[in-house]
């Protein structure tokens, strides 16, 4: 007599059936110091951001998250240095949606200073949710700062990117919902691994965050260095949405470097695998709740 059939299948089903288009989104660069020697696939020019992030959108990447560099390759928050990078991804005719990094540039820029790419008035911009050992740095997100950083997001009508690196972080984010400071539903993104922070990137984390908010609610999970694949994968498999790209981890496989295309190029062949299909830049803009052009 055979087996009876295993029920989680039959759920997995489900979650795919009923799992939006899946919105990539593909972060750039970051603002880690530039090293040629070291990470010579890095892009950390103006121009060689441009250049990567329409391969990335090309590659299938409905989002493109975009933090600033200057010509030597310096991170930086001046709100002119990102002008630069959003008129000519706009100039080369570039559909997806720009997300704007309000971080700190490495420790450079801090609090208030974060938030000038705001002026821009992108379609939506990164919202780190508190404080975390980011690294050998402390990254700074006080109450006060997350209240005058939510009003400024309101101000110039710019879509939020909740960047949760914890369980506080979700807890925080709830609160300023509440106080009628950020948009119900929110964009959710659970950042794990990150050196310094002590969270874990596993599944039982994803889920355990996950748990913390509505369902319903549009999310993904930003993964460091190798827990980068399976996390994609995972996400694809559970109904959450994937964020790929230089920034998060600088290798294909062992010992072959990356590029922002070919980590988009892979996801989309994943999502293909599993029956899940790709977003583009209008379907996502629907999915994230976004109202306006860029």
């Amino acid at each position: 007599m055979p087996p009876p059939a295993r029920e989680p299948v039959a759920r997995c089903e489900t979650v795919w059936a009923m799992a939006d288009p899946l919105v990539i989104q593909c972060a750039i660069t970051g603002s880690i110091d530039p090293d040629p020697d070291r990470r010579p696939n890095l892009p950390s020019t103006p121009e060689a951001i441009v250049a990567s992030a329409l391969e990335a959108w090309r590659a299938g990447a409905a989002v493109v998250h975009l933090h600033a560099r200057r010509a030597d390759g310096t991170p930086t928050q001046d709100r002119e240095a990102y002008r630069e990078l959003v008129d000519a991804l706009r100039d080369a005719g570039c559909e997806a949606i720009v997300n704007l990094s309000c971080g700190s540039a490495g420790g450079r820029a801090l609090r208030d200073e974060r938030l000038g790419p705001l002026e821009l008035a992108p379609e939506m911009a990164s919202f780190d949710c508190g404080s975390i050992n980011f690294r050998e740095q402390l990254f700074e997100g006080d109450l006060p700062f997350l209240r005058r950083m939510a009003e400024k997001f309101g101000e110039f009508g710019v879509r939020p990117e909740v960047e949760c690196f914890d369980t506080g972080h979700v807890g925080l984010a709830l609160q300023l919902r509440d106080e009628g400071l950020l948009p119900d539903p929110m964009v959710m993104q659970f950042v794990l691994g990150v050196p310094g922070s002590g969270v874990p990137a596993t599944v039982e984390m994803v889920e355990h965050l996950r748990r913390m908010v509505p369902a319903g609610w549009p999310w993904s999970v930003c993964a460091i260095g190798r827990a980068q694949l399976p996390l994609n994968a995972y996400c694809i498999l559970a109904g959450g949405h994937v964020r790929t790209g230089l920034e998060d981890n600088l290798w294909f496989r062992r010992g072959e470097p990356a590029t922002n295309g070919a980590l988009v190029q892979r996801v989309v062949r994943i999502a293909a695998e599993l029956d899940r299909p790709v977003a583009t830049p209008g379907e996502a803009r629907q999915i994230l709740g976004l109202t306006r052009a860029g």
